[in-house]
């Protein structure tokens, strides 16, 4: 029976995924993860007589050896070229002459005004301008009602209140934007010398382009450049809502329109942080020539000894912060610069790894060589824009209550009254198996939980193994259903169609999520939980998951999220039976990929690009910035 599963990037590809039966899904297990212990150390499983897929097939059948045929394979959500936002020409078909209508008139109080404006309006329909299809819809409402007033333009010259909004313009790299995506050349200053008429039709020139590239400016600073979905597959945002025709209305009306305009960019203390490391490093330029170049050939361990220790210690004397400075201040000042890594050193190098959130045991490898030695200006600038573009795509404030998965840093934390009450390293998904970017609400935790195995693993990893040997997961302990009947794995045809097929694994020590899972439900599966597998936490580099979050405290975070004592999570568990527990009301958890972001005390920390998906999203800018050069 051929098997006729699609190749295709779906949700439930290597990510942790529901199974057919409903248990929730998948921990970051390898298929030698969930071998190991045996049958003796799994629970007992009941099923029903065999029911095989191939009705022909029965146990105590006999069948010829199948011919070879390719496995089939679920892929893993991919990376798009990105198509940016297409600009096409500003319509000024139906833009309405007030000399007809003379409608003007009631957006004027003076006579003289009535006339400035009615002469000038009819040229807007001269004016060419090209936008982003929502902009120039705005434009159009806008412009084509001549009952509102130029917005930019007064006394056939250009208006204070234009000045000032393009300031805020021109100022737009303050907040992690591109300034010349919204520049706007003024109309000449020896305009007033010539021909009225071209003055009038360069003045309308102007307001419309000014008032597309104020819209543009708004758009960006409170939805960010990019839509992520189209980045990848491992983006999931809605894009936000912005009404841009009510937008020029408030502008007609704001008596500041500088002061609105900086309104718009998020005021969130993380954001905040960010634009103000932006500015400190955009202040050194030129000036950052402290690079320091650290040589090793392997690791170094206590007690060995290295012509590099002088340039290691200068490069955490460098990085260090002032408390670590000041705790080892006496140690910086008798350095005679010798090889040996004393005692002393160590401490030093300790306590510098500690504060990069590394293995604090004294080893310097690569990852602490990469903390020491740290990344040029431009390099941090370049992550400091990206993670305040993606700030932009996540709610304006993160709230009060919410737990902040960063996956470069391979941390989580827990804030509570818009304080940092928890923090804890985890385990997220390899390259090959990436967690996705999202938000969503915390709901459940399940303590003693099942495993449901995703079909990205039963088909990616279990099935060579099923085809040669299919008594493989009666003998492991694991349940099977076909159509939601338990059956023996041996009675499966699994050259078939695995669709109606769901493996799960029963609660035990041995079960893949460990004591507990934390859910929040979402299209990819993906949710927090324990693991047996221990040691990962102790590495630095922890993307080793197949795309779920392993918590080296599951216990403190469980309770945090249920606003309980680890104790009672403790009795939960120790009764040994699956139970569901709803927290008392849902919060947001945010899955992020930030490889800038700042730490509780506001210090911003820089995380290498696991993912290449910082280099991603710069492909996706630039092609941005290209089509917004499109000339008319």
């Amino acid at each position: 029976m051929k098997l006729a599963i699609k190749a295709t990037a779906s949700v439930l590809a290597l990510s942790c995924c529901l199974s057919s039966i409903g248990a929730t899904s998948a921990s970051a297990m390898t298929l030698m993860d969930f071998i190991r212990g045996g049958q003796g150390r799994q629970q007992s499983t009941q099923v029903s007589a065999p029911v095989p897929v191939n009705p022909a097939q029965t146990l105590n059948s006999v069948e010829p050896p199948r011919a070879k045929q390719p496995l089939p394979t679920v892929d893993a959500p991919k990376y798009y070229t990105y198509k940016a936002d297409q600009m096409r020409l500003v319509s000024t078909v139906h833009f309405a002459d007030p000399v007809v209508t003379g409608a003007v008139a009631d957006a004027s109080p003076t006579p003289v005004a009535v006339d400035t404006e009615v002469s000038q309006r009819r040229y807007l329909a001269d004016a060419r301008v090209m936008a982003t299809n929502d902009i120039a819809k705005a434009i159009e409402s806008y412009y084509a009602d001549p009952s509102k007033p130029l917005l930019w333009v007064a006394d056939h010259t250009v208006s204070d209140k234009a000045k000032a909004a393009m300031a805020v313009l021109a100022d737009a790299g303050s907040v992690g934007l591109d300034p010349a995506d919204y520049a706007v050349t003024l109309p000449g200053d020896n305009a007033a010398n010539a021909d009225p008429v071209l003055r009038d039709r360069a003045l309308m020139q102007f307001e419309l382009t000014l008032s597309s590239k104020v819209l543009m400016f708004v758009q960006d600073t409170v939805r960010g450049r990019l839509d992520p979905n189209k980045i990848s597959g491992y983006h999931d945002f809605k894009r936000k809502d912005i009404n841009l025709t009510a937008m020029l209305d408030v502008l007609r009306a704001s008596p500041d329109a500088a002061a609105y305009l900086n309104s718009r960019s998020p005021s969130n203390p993380q954001f905040m942080e960010l634009k103000a490391e932006l500015a400190k490093l955009r202040s050194e330029a030129g000036t950052d020539g402290s690079h320091i170049s650290i040589s090793l050939a392997g690791t170094l361990k206590p007690g060995d000894s290295s012509p590099e220790m002088a340039n290691i210690v200068k490069a955490i004397e460098h990085r260090g912060s002032d408390a670590l400075k000041t705790a080892h201040a006496d140690l910086f000042s008798a350095y005679l610069g010798t090889p040996s890594y004393t005692p002393e050193l160590v401490s030093l190098v300790e306590d510098f790894q500690r504060e990069k959130g590394l293995t604090a045991d004294g080893v310097i490898g690569p990852s602490s060589v990469r903390a020491m030695v740290g990344e040029n200006n431009d390099v941090k600038i370049q992550k400091l824009v990206i993670a305040m573009e993606q700030l932009r795509w996540l709610p304006d404030e993160l709230g009060p209550r919410y737990v902040f998965i960063n996956q470069p840093a391979f941390m989580v934390y827990y804030y509570n009254n818009n304080q940092e009450q928890l923090s804890m390293r985890v385990v997220v998904g390899s390259k090959q198996h990436q967690t996705f970017f999202f938000e969503n609400q915390v709901q459940t935790v399940e303590f003693n939980p099942f495993w449901g195995v995703p079909q990205s693993i039963i088909i990616n990893e279990m099935l060579p193994k099923l085809r040669s040997d299919p008594n493989y997961l009666d003998r492991m302990g694991y349940q099977v259903e076909v159509g939601g009947r338990a059956v023996a794995s041996s009675s499966v045809d699994w050259y078939g169609s695995t669709k109606s097929i769901s493996v799960r694994q029963p609660p035990s020590s041995d079960n893949a999520l460990g004591e507990l899972k934390i859910l929040f439900p979402n299209s990819h599966a993906i949710y927090m939980h324990d693991t047996p597998q221990k040691s990962f936490f102790k590495k630095d580099m922890r993307a080793l998951s197949h795309g779920c979050v392993r918590l080296a405290d599951p216990r403190a975070m469980a309770a945090a999220v249920l606003n309980t004592t680890v104790d009672d999570v403790a009795k939960q568990i120790a009764t040994g039976q699956n139970k569901a527990v709803a927290v008392p009301q849902k919060f947001p958890i945010y899955i992020a990929y930030f490889t800038a972001w700042p730490n509780k005390d506001g210090v911003i920390q820089y995380f290498n690009d696991v993912y290449d998906r910082d280099a991603a999203t710069q492909k996706a800018l630039d092609a941005t910035s290209k089509a917004r050069t499109a000339q008319i």
